[in-house]
């Protein structure tokens, strides 16, 4: 089994909006700076980053936690890894929680340095003021 991916994040903002963000289509879009189309139900599809990512939606917890089946669309047809994504209040603003596991060996490397574009790219910076980053 691979390593498990983990990032926490803090922003200036609240963990309501923050949660709001990665449910919205359109504000996600504008976060990564590519098209995303999410459902925001549970076993709802998700495909960002243009369409090269792609899943379903297991758990949401309204402004706390998001749960997602996950997988880049150059996987193994079999290979599907999950997503957690966690948000809490902290000091100065909302902290996210980013926990992946599953994925497989030959994408591991890119997909750690990837979920940067998910929880810290410039755009979400811009939108929420980025305050502090901890990698694992």
């Amino acid at each position: 089994m691979t390593p498990v991916i983990q990032q926490t994040v803090r922003f200036r903002t609240t963990p309501q909006a923050l949660f709001e963000m990665y449910l919205d289509s359109k504000k996600l879009s504008k976060a990564i700076g590519m098209t995303a189309h999410v459902s925001r139900k549970p076993g709802g599809r998700f495909r960002a980053f243009a369409g090269m990512l792609q899943g379903k939606n297991l758990l949401i917890v309204p402004d706390r936690q998001i749960v997602q089946l996950w997988r880049a669309t150059h996987w193994k047809k079999a290979d599907w890894s999950i997503l957690i994504l966690t948000f809490s209040k902290v000091p100065g603003g909302a902290q996210v929680d980013l926990v992946h596991v599953g994925v497989p060996a030959y994408d591991h490397k890119g997909v750690r340095r990837g979920g940067r574009n998910i929880t810290g790219s410039r755009a979400v910076e811009e939108v929420f003021a980025e305050v502090k980053e901890k990698r694992r």
